[in-house]
């Protein structure tokens, strides 16, 4: 089970994106944490919620099968909550950010919600 101070999970978020870790992204969060993703398809009223370990490596392995690049830019850290920005280009040029505001406990993520624009 891998636990990270606020401050170490920049660096831990950073390096599992840019070599395509799904399994370690994974072992950020907690057993049972939980991922809301808000973008054009799933409205604040109707978020895309990934629940638990499996589903959550399902999806960055399905995020990470995918023909694009991925860099963690500006990551804050307090105690118990991380944000941090994402922008990610297919290898058409395609163009995704995202904004996502992790909260800790115990040093694992329990809650994440992310915030997703894409290029038309």
């Amino acid at each position: 089970m891998t636990t990270i101070s606020p401050m170490g999970l920049g660096a831990a978020l950073r390096r599992a994106y840019s070599t395509r870790d799904a399994a370690g992204l994974a072992a950020l969060y907690a057993p049972d944490a939980t991922i809301e993703i808000v973008d054009a398809v799933h409205t604040p009223s109707q978020p895309s919620v990934l629940s638990g370990g499996e589903a959550l490596l399902a999806h960055f392995e399905d995020v990470f099968a995918r023909d694009m690049t991925h860099d963690v830019e500006t990551v804050a850290a307090s105690d118990d909550c991380v944000g941090y920005s994402l922008r990610c280009t297919y290898a058409d040029g395609t163009k995704v950010v995202c904004a996502a505001t992790p909260t800790l406990l115990d040093g694992r993520i329990v809650r994440e919600l992310g915030v997703q624009a894409w290029d038309a």
